[in-house]
């Protein structure tokens, strides 16, 4: 089996306690529980707001500064790491995804 990463996308400004309600904490917990039960959870972790995030460069020394590595308009919120038979199989763990967290989700196979 191989495994696959399905990450989460938020606009910068997201804020978790404006956006996500009641109803899409239960959806969340319901997809949890159901790739839990179908062996297919390897890890899940949400992240913290952009805005604490560092960077680390290698110049010769490392510089660290505030905010995440590029400049974009959105950013990983949170992630799985799955076990699927293909990627078909990981799509589908994608798709509910989706529509559990009410944002775009990326599917991306690991080496």
């Amino acid at each position: 089996m191989t495994q696959y990463l399905v990450a989460i996308h938020h606009p910068d400004d997201y804020d978790p306690f404006v956006a996500e309600d009641a109803a899409m904490d239960r959806d969340i917990d319901a997809l949890n529980a159901e790739m839990q039960a179908a062996g297919a959870t390897i890890f899940v972790g949400g992240l913290k707001p952009v805005a604490s995030a560092k960077s680390l460069r290698a110049n010769g020394e490392i510089v660290v500064t505030d905010g995440p590595y590029t400049e974009v308009k959105e950013h990983v919120g949170g992630f799985w790491v799955l076990e699927a038979a293909n990627l078909d199989e990981a799509l589908v763990w994608g798709r509910k995804a989706a529509i559990a967290c009410r944002a775009p989700v990326e599917v991306r196979a690991f080496h």
